[in-house]
């Protein structure tokens, strides 16, 4: 069994976008080996895949900020994240002088998905949406994530993953990536945004709250402090610390400087802990 310890890290925004920028974010995360860390990536691609269904005529239709994803849509988000996205940056890090390995919750059964209920209040009753194959995380076997590890790469996955009958479904990169975290007892699960954390007022950079128990999750949403992105964000800190991670932690990603000090973090971005 692997004795290092592990760092999950969400990976998007401008810092997958900006291509000096990518480079510089994923030299960092897998730099992390040197100081005898593990590195674990998860990516999602939003942006692109919302250009391939622009390409193809896809229409995009989004539900209380999540996207309705058909059969036609599916197969699209699977071609884009795992025929484009995650083969990229297995390339880039390849390039880097590092051997990584591309994946999906697909494989090896790493991730086992259900298909997602989605409810909200209508005329003060609930009301089910259907969202196609847009899922859950039911289940990680982290198994393949740490035979992976033990043997020295990098494994970069994307957030595809089958139900029990075998059907496809697309799972939000950030819940995707906490439950992960999770399921591998991960040091610290890390989320890369575009800003420096949660800030208590979003347009105030000096709000910045460095310290966050989970206790305050459901306050800090019904003030509307945590809302838009950094819901899904802090939701997917709150499953990773429940399910064994020892600290999440969000940071900026277009700083990627910050990566290299995750091992002795001071007041690095906003860490949540229960």
């Amino acid at each position: 069994m692997n004795k290092q310890p592990i760092f999950v890290v969400k990976y998007g925004g401008n810092a997958m976008l900006n291509p000096e920028l990518r480079r510089q974010v994923l030299h960092n995360i897998c730099a992390l080996q040197a100081q005898g860390i593990a590195p674990v990536i998860v990516h999602g691609g939003g942006p692109f895949i919302q250009a391939a269904l622009d390409q193809a005529g896809v229409a995009s239709e989004f539900i209380d900020g999540q996207r309705k994803t058909s059969q036609a849509a599916i197969q699209i988000v699977e071609q884009v994240l795992k025929g484009r996205v995650n083969c990229d940056l297995v390339r880039e890090i390849s390039q880097l002088g590092y051997r990584a390995v591309g994946l999906s919750g697909q494989d090896g059964n790493t991730v086992t998905a259900s298909k997602r209920q989605h409810q909200r209040l209508v005329n003060g009753a609930k009301q089910t949406i259907d969202l196609g194959q847009v899922g859950d995380v039911a289940v990680v076997d982290p198994t393949l994530i740490q035979l992976l590890i033990s043997n020295g790469y990098i494994p970069v996955l994307t957030c595809i993953a089958n139900d029990s009958t075998g059907q496809t479904f697309n799972i939000n990169g950030d819940l995707f990536a906490g439950h992960l975290a999770g399921a591998l007892a991960a040091e610290q699960y890390i989320v890369l945004t575009d800003v420096d954390g949660l800030r208590r007022d979003k347009d105030d950079p000096e709000s910045l709250m460095h310290e966050l128990n989970t206790a305050q999750l459901p306050e800090l949403v019904a003030q509307g402090v945590i809302q838009g992105g950094m819901l899904p964000k802090l939701e997917s800190c709150q499953a990773a610390l429940a399910q064994g991670a020892k600290q999440a932690r969000i940071i900026n990603g277009t700083k990627p400087q910050q990566i290299l000090e995750l091992k002795n973090p001071t007041n690095l971005g906003t860490r949540i802990y229960e």
